[in-house]
């Protein structure tokens, strides 16, 4: 069998996905909601950190907003979030829109829709901090809109 580069992009893509959800619902089944949450926020807490090292390994990037801002345009891309990103306050950092997201669109998808406001609110607070933080000391997050909320756009703010 010869795949394509894409065919093996999206497999890997909905494999990634796929043992997220089933190891969330199968913590759930044992131990209850609150117990995934708490421990898929664990998981949150380091994802990130190989994710962004990685990615500005691959780069040669350094520290800093712009190096952050490459490096989370191209997680969201891969991720197959639908988002742009905009600089704030001359320089000093930026925002990233997104308005189309893979992980609501799931939870959506799986008839879950009336978990993903906690979920999203554990896991977007949990794992975009961590971002900033790898870019450097000096860099913070705040979350504004959500779309898990009910809002058009989740607006993730980076700024010094």
């Amino acid at each position: 069998m010869e795949l394509e580069k894409e065919q093996i992009i999206e497999y890997f893509r909905r494999s990634y996905t796929a043992v997220d959800g089933l190891w969330f619902v199968k913590v759930e089944d044992k131990y209850g909601f609150d117990a995934a949450l708490e421990l898929d926020r664990a998981v949150w807490k380091v994802l990130p950190k190989i994710q962004a090292r990685m990615l500005q390994h691959m780069g040669r990037l350094g520290q800093g907003v712009a190096a952050l801002r490459d490096c989370l345009e191209t997680k969201l891309f891969l991720e197959s979030f639908r988002f742009r990103t905009e600089g704030i306050g001359n320089g000093s950092g930026f925002r990233a829109v997104i308005s189309e997201c893979p992980w609501y669109n799931l939870l959506l998808k799986s008839g879950r829709e009336n978990i993903a406001a906690a979920v999203g609110d554990a896991i977007c607070n949990t794992e975009y901090p961590v971002w900033a933080a790898e870019f450097g000391e000096g860099i913070c997050f705040e979350m504004g809109g959500r779309i898990c909320h009910g809002a058009r756009n989740c607006i993730l703010n980076f700024t010094l």
